[in-house]
């Protein structure tokens, strides 16, 4: 077996909301969604080969009974490797929650982490 690809489909409260704040802050580019326009159940969005998913709260529950229970957000981090850390950080700082600002970690690279309208934590590093 040879795996093509992973997209986290990440269960969210609201869809547009998340979709805007990933295209218009981060540059992601919008690939599909369902349904195509007004209020979004799902979407994809896009960017240098990195994809994801975001999935409306009530809509996943549906389809996966067992995370009837289950809140959503923060449940994970993301660890995003970049180029440009520099130019990313102060692109987006000032439009973000910026949950920590830019420092050298213990293992010798540059980090910063910013917390998304869904209260996931995407870490951008430079290694």
């Amino acid at each position: 077996m040879k795996l093509q690809s992973l997209s986290p489909n990440l269960m969210v409260e609201d869809v547009n909301k998340t979709t805007k704040f990933y295209t218009d802050i981060l540059d992601f580019e919008l690939l599909q969604t369902v349904p195509e326009e007004g209020n979004l159940e799902w979407a994809l969005v896009q960017r240098d080969g990195v994809s994801l998913m975001f999935q409306k709260k009530e809509s996943i529950r549906d389809e996966y009974p067992d995370l009837k229970n289950q809140k959503g957000g923060g449940a994970l981090t993301f660890f995003i490797k970049v180029e440009d850390l520099e130019d990313l950080y102060q692109g987006i700082k000032d439009k973000v929650n910026l949950i920590k600002d830019i420092h050298e970690t213990f293992y010798g690279t540059k980090e910063f982490a910013i917390q998304d309208p869904n209260n996931f934590i995407l870490t951008f590093s430079d290694g």
